[in-house]
C-alpha cells in the first residue's frame, strides 16, 4: 500500500471550517441585535428651567434652545420642541421608548407666556375615522389600464 502525506492544509481544515461557521453565526446574530434612535429636538433640561416667561424673546428662545420641531398650525403662538428613543429589534416593528414634548406659549407682544413639558405618561390614543372620502371618475379595468392611452399622444416631431 501507498501512504499518502497530507500537507498542513488539510490538517487544518477542519478547525478553518470551524471558524469559518463561528464567523458566519456572529455576523448572522450581529443583524439581530437592537438599535437605539434618537430623533427630533429635546432640549437640555437646565437650558428649559432658564426660561423666564414675560421676559425672553422668540430670539432669545432661538439662541437658547435652537429652532423648534414645528410650530402651531393657524397662529405662531406655540412652539413645539418634540424629542424621541425608539428602539429597533432585527426586524421587528420599532417601539417607542421615551417621548418628550415641550411647548413654549407666547403672548402677543412676542414675549414667553408659559412652558410646558409633556412626556410618554401624557400620551393619549387616537381613533382614526375609517370613512373613506368619495372621489370623482371611474374604475377602470386593468385592459384599459393598459391600452388606454393608446393613440392619444401624437409623436413630438
Amino acid at each position: 500500500m501507498k501512504a499518502t502525506k497530507r500537507g498542513r492544509l488539510g490538517k487544518n481544515l477542519p478547525g478553518l471550517g470551524v471558524c469559518l461557521v463561528l464567523a458566519c453565526a456572529t455576523v448572522g446574530l450581529s443583524a439581530c441585535g437592537n438599535t437605539v434612535q434618537l430623533r427630533g429636538n429635546t432640549p437640555d433640561p437646565e437650558d428649559v428651567a432658564a426660561i423666564q416667561p414675560g421676559v425672553q424673546s422668540r430670539q432669545d428662545i432661538i439662541d437658547l434652545l435652537g429652532s423648534p420641531s414645528t410650530v402651531s398650525t393657524f397662529q405662531d403662538r406655540k412652539w413645539y420642541y418634540i424629542g424621541q428613543k425608539t428602539e429597533e429589534i432585527a426586524f421587528m416593528k420599532p417601539t417607542v421608548i421615551d417621548r418628550k414634548v415641550l411647548v413654549i406659549t407666547f403672548d402677543e407682544s412676542g414675549l414667553v407666556e408659559s412652558t410646558r413639558n409633556y412626556t410618554m405618561a401624557d400620551a393619549q390614543d387616537v381613533d382614526p375615522v375609517d370613512r373613506e372620502t368619495p372621489t370623482e371618475g371611474r374604475d377602470l379595468t386593468l385592459l384599459q389600464q393598459l391600452f388606454g392611452n393608446i393613440g392619444r399622444f401624437s409623436s413630438p416631431l
